[in-house]
């Protein structure tokens, strides 16, 4: 049986947040990482509020979260957990979103929701990894989707 401990990193408030992404307002999609074990899963909040700039044409008088911002919110989460993983060996690093598999959506997201981004890790390879993702608000899933990612220098 092999004991190696699990590498922990605990959670990331939106300053650390803002140390591993290259992403500003208004394209960041996430608040905090409440959770991550190790470079294997972690869990990201995204407070949505009326007055973020998407709310002004999707849709006026009906204000619907456009899924492809679940779908980023999903992959910056993953991404700071990437580069997080990383952060100590070498530079912070840049992670580039490279794919999106089996993308849907099942309930819309409005102002007033909380979004959870449950990210789990299938596979990493050299500088590429994959990941689910399921996006929840009280606990019910409103988008899913599989996602690749890529970290350079």
């Amino acid at each position: 049986m092999n004991d190696v401990p699990k590498k922990v990193l605990g959670s990331a408030d939106i300053l650390k947040i803002l140390e591993l992404l290259p992403h500003r307002y208004p394209f960041l999609l996430i608040d905090k990482i409440i959770e991550m074990d190790g470079d294997d899963s972690c869990i990201g909040i995204k407070n949505v509020t009326f007055n973020e700039p998407q709310f002004n044409g999707h849709f006026p008088g009906q204000p619907v979260m456009p899924g492809v911002m679940l779908i980023e919110g999903m992959a910056q989460t993953a991404g700071a957990l990437c580069v997080a993983a990383k952060f100590g060996q070498s530079s912070p690093r840049i992670v580039y979103f490279m794919t999106i598999d089996n993308a849907k959506f099942r309930k819309p997201v409005v102002p007033g929701d909380q979004v959870e981004y449950h990210l789990k890790k299938l596979k990493h390879r050299a500088n590429m990894w994959w990941f689910r993702g399921e996006a929840k608000v009280d606990g019910k899933i409103v988008c899913e989707a599989e996602l690749s990612a890529m970290l350079v220098q």
